[in-house]
């Protein structure tokens, strides 16, 4: 039996999840998905971890404004993804710059890592899931 099925017991292995978000916060559905089911995922007592590329690190940028656009700001929930014990969030570091954002610039505590470390975490992941 592998590592990742099921233990004696019936007891299951933590799997590491790392949600990748790739798209703007507003205009699809993908940002919001993306959250109902990282949290889903830190329901299940899973190991979860968040990355932010591309235009996904707008989901996290400060004083989002959604009434013109007629969409609920959905952005408050991500200052409450410590209590369901998700704490790995990490953005790429040249999508923040190729965007002219600073960590300064975002709602949560974010770890800055460039490309190839971000290659690197992934490779170390059971599921990556891409929205």
């Amino acid at each position: 039996m592998s590592d990742t099925q099921a233990g004696e017991g019936g007891n299951s292995k933590v799997r590491r999840f790392m949600f990748v978000n790739r798209k703007a916060p507003y205009g699809t559905i993908y940002a919001l998905e993306a959250l109902e089911v990282v949290l889903i995922g830190a329901a299940f007592d899973q190991d979860v971890s968040l990355v932010f590329v591309d235009d996904g690190v707008y989901q996290l940028k400060k004083g989002q404004q959604t009434k013109d656009i007629g969409q609920k700001n959905f952005s408050p929930t991500y200052r409450a993804l410590g209590d369901y014990d998700i704490e790995k969030l990490y953005v790429e570091r040249e999508s923040l710059q190729a965007r002219g954002l600073a960590p300064d610039d975002l709602l949560v505590p974010v770890r800055v890592l460039g490309s190839a470390e971000l290659g690197v975490l992934m490779e170390e992941q059971d599921v990556v899931l891409s929205f």
